[in-house]
C-alpha cells in the first residue's frame, strides 16, 4: 500500500487514519499494542505522528492487513527480526515506488 502524505514533521491522527484508510480508533489501538509506535502528545493530548511513526505504522499495516499476521504474530515478528525486516520492507517500498513511476512513464509514451 502506497501512503500519500505531504512531507511534514508531524501528522495528526486524522491525517494518518485517512492515509491508511482506517478508523482513528485502529491507529490508537495499534499505538497501545505495539511499542514501536510512540507519537508525541501536545498539552491537549493530541497525538502527533512523526515520519518514523508513519514508517512503523506502514510496516504494521503490511504485516497485519496485507500478510495476514495476527497481532501477537506481528509483535513476535517485530521483536525477533525488527532491523532485518524493516530494512527489507523499506527496500521493497522504494522499488514499488520506482515501478509505479516507470509504469506512468511507459503509459505517457
Amino acid at each position: 500500500m502506497q501512503i500519500n502524505l505531504p512531507e511534514k514533521r508531524y501528522y495528526s491522527i486524522g491525517e494518518v487514519a485517512k492515509a491508511f484508510q482506517v478508523n482513528t480508533s485502529l491507529i490508537r489501538f495499534w499505538e497501545k499494542e505495539f511499542e514501536i509506535i510512540q507519537p508525541k502528545k501536545n498539552a491537549k493530548g493530541n497525538r502527533k505522528f512523526t515520519p518514523e511513526d508513519i514508517k512503523n505504522l506502514q510496516f504494521i499495516y503490511h504485516l497485519v492487513k496485507e500478510r495476514g499476521f495476527t497481532l501477537e504474530g506481528a509483535k513476535v515478528h517485530l521483536k525477533e527480526e525488527k532491523h532485518k525486516t524493516l530494512t527489507n520492507f523499506d527496500v521493497i517500498r522504494k522499488l514499488e515506488a520506482v515501478k509505479e513511476a516507470l509504469i506512468k512513464i511507459k503509459e505517457q509514451l
